[in-house]
């Protein structure tokens, strides 16, 4: 006979497409003080944070969790202001999962933004994302999102509650492989990041 442990009661959730949850337990925010080494450009980042003010909000974060455990679910929110750092468009710190294998999945709600995707042996890949396109994430891919746009980029996520996030891997690597900057032609394009040193191995 299966024996259950405590189980989560049901939960119904409202999202809007701009990013509000009701039903959420947690969440929290980034602000421009939080992102401290995220950009390239730290001289543009540091005039951002002059101009605004270090609590000026970068990026928010609402989620709903009924469990930690094995086969729990976490869905959430993600909300980007748009904005330029230099020639880089804002961005969330990004992360490759604690426990690398887990999987994510993003649903652009509003605005447009790319993915930007990388493995830890070199691969580099950029979804681009508008309303109603999903990126699916799969386990071993570091990954961030952009807002490529002038409006706030929305995405609903999704991924085990038991994944965990390593945040300290862009960080220590110099940043991600591939930066998303302006092509100075209204749109993105991707480039290489001279200052990545590469990921750590062990980090899967």
């Amino acid at each position: 006979m299966t024996t259950f442990g405590p189980v989560p009661e049901p939960a119904r959730l409202t999202i809007d497409v701009g990013g509000g949850m009701r039903g959420r337990t947690g969440g929290y925010d980034k602000r421009l003080g939080d992102m401290t080494g995220v950009y390239r450009d730290g001289e543009a980042h540091a005039g951002a944070v002059t101009e605004r003010g270090a609590d000026h909000l970068v990026y928010r974060v609402e989620e709903h969790r009924a469990g930690d455990g094995p086969g729990a679910l976490i869905i959430g929110t993600s909300t980007l202001a748009p904005g330029r750092y230099g020639d880089e468009f804002a961005m969330t710190r990004g992360h490759l999962h604690a426990k690398a294998d887990r999987a994510e999945l993003y649903h652009c709600l509003s605005g447009r933004g790319v993915m930007l995707l990388e493995t830890l042996d070199g691969r580099s890949e950029a979804v681009e994302l508008g309303p109603g396109d999903a990126a699916h994430v799969p386990g071993y891919w570091v990954h961030r999102s952009v807002n490529t746009g002038d409006e706030p980029f929305v995405t609903l996520f999704c991924y085990p509650a038991d994944a965990g996030q390593d945040y300290a891997l862009i960080a220590d690597a110099g940043g991600m492989a591939q930066l998303v900057v302006d092509d100075g032609a209204g749109g993105w394009t991707t480039r290489p990041n001279p200052d990545h040193t590469g990921y750590r191995k062990d980090a899967a």
